[in-house]
């Protein structure tokens, strides 16, 4: 009786033995598969963080680009609107003189 009762014994650890490696073998498989997804998923993170990293990049340098232009157009519309401009435009493109100007043409 004491043979059955070991051997039973001896049988039950045998299988609780094969079914903690079971176990162990699935919820190692399982870890796997997830670290292998983070790892997948890291790295498409990582190339989309570049992008937008390389887009900002380029939106800074329009908006620098923008507030020059927007500086120069500022500048040219303080030009245009004083008087030596528009008396310059007046004499280069409508041939307008001054009282008591004399205009000197070229012969052709």
């Amino acid at each position: 009786m004491k043979k059955k009762r070991s051997v039973k014994k001896t049988l039950t650890k045998r299988n609780n033995n094969r079914q903690n490696r079971v176990a162990m073998l699935v919820i190692t498989f399982v870890l796997c598969i997830l670290l292998g997804a983070l790892l997948i998923e890291g790295q498409r993170i990582s190339a989309k963080i570049n992008s937008n990293e390389q887009k900002v990049t380029q939106l800074e340098q329009q908006i620098a680009q923008e507030n020059q232009r927007t500086e120069d157009i500022s500048e040219m519309e303080t030009e245009m609107s004083s008087d030596a401009y528009l008396e310059k435009i007046a004499k280069e493109r409508l041939g307008l003189v001054k009282e008591n100007e004399i205009v000197f043409k070229e012969a052709k």
